[in-house]
């Protein structure tokens, strides 16, 4: 027992020879856990703020939306007022004021656990306002409800039907695009598909009347720095910013994404079906193609990891035009991490266990693969059968027995007998 008392007053001395403690007479040292104490207490208040938005998410759908909403669009119009990202400078500031404060604790040999506990409790008090300012849109309904989506299974064959669906519209818009001598797509610059993105959320919530497109539409910033990065949005700055060097391909699909999580869709695959719905109602051919290339990717490589011979079969339709697109992008993204095709072919690669092997057998290929199939199936794929109406009088459709104002039946007249002689 001596033993590992002596043992411990050794390692407190250390401790004191290095700064951690500096040890105070009259008892424990209470003042220097103040920060720790303030980082449990708002940890608790983000703990205390997901479980609710976990239990009670219809109340929570009623109000959040609407005010985090407002909120975003204030910040964005605050920050906007500036060309740099704003949550960019403020963490380089945070960054020296941690460096400048060790080297005083350092020098005026002060308690490093101190430090550490109020660095702590800073994060915590941040984590705490990104809960309550965006964190908990998601736990929110899933998008595909106030878009009026029905989600539901889905058979092997649909998947090739919506994947060939999204190949067709993506040659058709591919002739339809200005090209280089070389037959490469010509986008416009940076700042111009910034200042159109917001053309087809508008559209989408004019015309439609989804409501969760609604917000503000000021174009993404660019993201500097980052070159690894492909877009960030950063709530309690109102900011969302997109990496220039990105391939043009990709470009309107990106400031999309990021658009849409600026107005609080905060689920990725979500945020991603919004931008290819973005793209597609957008005006400008160039937002429609980089959507309807992005689907038919992601369509197609989930078909790929269940049936490669079908998706290359479907794949051998694409235009040389479209061809040349894709070619020109997966070598200027080769050796990119984080890139919007590289994220939605591994979701679209994540088959779910339990999925039957048949044809016939309904599976889920992904979250956003899932969305366009049924974003297809419901929109485009009932187009060439006709529409039944319905006839309250028409005895198919109703059962009119017994009913007084219902059509009188009618008889064969009965077939005539002969005279009795």
């Amino acid at each position: 027992m001596i033993y590992y008392r002596r043992k411990s007053m050794h390692f407190y001395q250390c401790l004191q020879k290095m700064a951690l403690i500096v040890p105070l007479e009259g008892g424990f040292p209470l003042k220097y856990w103040c920060g720790y104490l303030i980082a449990a207490i708002f940890g608790a208040f983000s703990w205390v703020l997901m479980q609710f938005g976990q239990k009670y998410q219809m109340l929570l759908d009623m109000v959040y939306p609407y005010v985090t909403k407002t909120l975003q669009s204030m910040l964005t119009h605050w920050t906007s007022s500036v060309d740099f990202l704003v949550w960019q400078t403020v963490i380089v500031i945070f960054l020296i004021l941690v460096i400048a404060s060790l080297i005083v604790y350092l020098i005026s040999k002060g308690s490093l656990v101190q430090w550490f506990g109020w660095v702590l409790a800073v994060v915590s008090v941040v984590f705490f306002l990104h809960t309550a300012v965006y964190g908990l849109n998601y736990y929110a309904d899933p998008i595909t409800q106030n878009l009026r989506i029905e989600q539901t299974d889905y058979t092997l064959s649909q998947l090739e039907e919506a994947t060939t669906y999204y190949r067709d519209q993506a040659n058709e818009v591919a002739l339809r695009l200005q090209r280089d001598e070389k037959g490469a797509a010509i986008f416009a610059d940076f700042d111009t598909l910034a200042k159109l993105t917001g053309i087809g959320f508008r559209n989408l919530t004019l015309n439609n009347s989804f409501s969760v497109f609604g917000g503000d539409y000021t174009p993404v910033k660019k993201l500097t720095g980052m070159k690894r990065v492909d877009g960030i949005t950063v709530p309690l700055t109102g900011e969302s910013a997109v990496n220039p060097d990105l391939p043009s391909l990709a470009l309107p699909f990106t400031m999309a994404r990021e658009t849409a999580r600026r107005m609080c869709i905060s689920r990725d695959e979500e945020a991603d079906f919004s931008a290819f719905l973005g793209c597609i109602a957008n005006d400008y051919a160039q937002f429609q193609y980089s959507g309807y290339v992005t689907a038919y990717l992601s369509c197609y490589h989930a078909l790929k990891n269940i049936d490669p011979a079908a998706a290359e079969e479907i794949n051998k339709g694409c235009i040389k035009e479209l061809v040349w697109d894709i070619n020109q992008y997966n070598q200027q993204s080769k050796g990119a991490e984080g890139g919007v095709a590289t994220r939605l072919t591994d979701q679209a690669n994540k088959v779910y266990e339990n999925a039957g092997s048949q044809g016939n057998t309904t599976q889920s290929y992904g979250t956003m693969c899932d969305m366009l199939v049924s974003w297809y199936l419901q929109e485009h794929a009932k187009e060439g059968e006709v529409e039944i109406k319905f006839d309250p009088y028409d005895e198919t459709q109703v059962d009119l027995t017994g009913l007084p104002h219902a059509k009188p039946v009618e008889t064969e007249p009965p077939a005539e007998t002969e005279a009795a002689e």
